[in-house]
């Protein structure tokens, strides 16, 4: 396993702060299987996944020009690549709650750095490495293309507000087929730091979040989000 790379940029504090929010059947799902789902790099919302910015698309058809195969290649690799996202910020994200949970219910998991690099248990065939997306303007900037990884931690100026660390694997050499993702084995204690319960969530729910947790033999702090604590006045 590689945590990281020379080449992939990966900020050195291992106690930066990352987010991941959910809804409640996903975060039992990875409970239960104590494995964590990373998406198939072509099923995101962004269209430009894993695509080229159009300085290092203009070279690229240059090179296919006398090997159709080069592009066929890209193309056909956003298949085998697969992304677990989390957001950094020291703070809960009132945005991320608003678009990643929905029906006042969802919680999010945070954890860091060093305990992403932690939590991975080392894979027989694929690795896996942690890094930072880059945000750059698609119409004027460049994407090296060397190494197979850059065009998925490069994403639009217009998605800056994810402040989005990956994990990622690439699975072409493994044979696997994947349709929405894979899930991979991940030490849940060392994943999780502490669990935060939808600002607008009823009582209940957080209750509901506690006892399955206790239930399933985890001992991992639970709080209510604070963004929607009384006001003082």
């Amino acid at each position: 396993m590689h945590v990281n790379s020379p080449d992939i940029k990966l900020s050195d504090n291992d106690q930066l702060v990352v987010w991941k929010y959910l809804d409640l059947s996903k975060f039992l799902d990875m409970l239960l299987s104590q494995k964590l789902f990373m998406s198939r790099s072509d099923k995101f919302e962004d269209q430009y996944e894993g695509t080229f910015s159009e300085p290092t698309f203009e070279e690229i058809k240059k090179i296919a020009a006398n090997n159709p195969k080069f592009l066929d290649y890209y193309k056909s690799h956003r298949e085998k690549v697969v992304v677990s996202s989390w957001h950094a910020n020291e703070y809960e994200s009132f945005a991320m709650w608003q678009i990643f949970t929905k029906n006042n219910e969802g919680l999010a998991i945070q954890s860091t750095i060093g305990r992403l690099k932690k939590a991975l248990i080392v894979e027989k065939h694929f690795e896996q490495y942690i890094g930072e997306v880059n945000y750059i303007d698609y119409k004027k900037e460049y994407i090296p293309f060397e190494d197979t990884f850059f065009p998925f931690l490069f994403k639009r100026k217009s998605f800056q507000y994810e402040r989005e660390i990956r994990i990622i694997s690439d699975v072409s050499h493994s044979q696997m087929s994947i349709n929405e993702g894979l899930k991979i084995d991940v030490i849940i204690n060392e994943l999780i730091e502490k669990i935060y319960i939808h600002p607008k969530s009823e009582n209940w729910y957080k209750n509901l979040v506690v006892q399955m947790v206790k239930k399933l033999g985890y001992e991992i702090a639970i709080e209510k989000s604070d963004l929607e604590s009384d006001i003082l006045i």
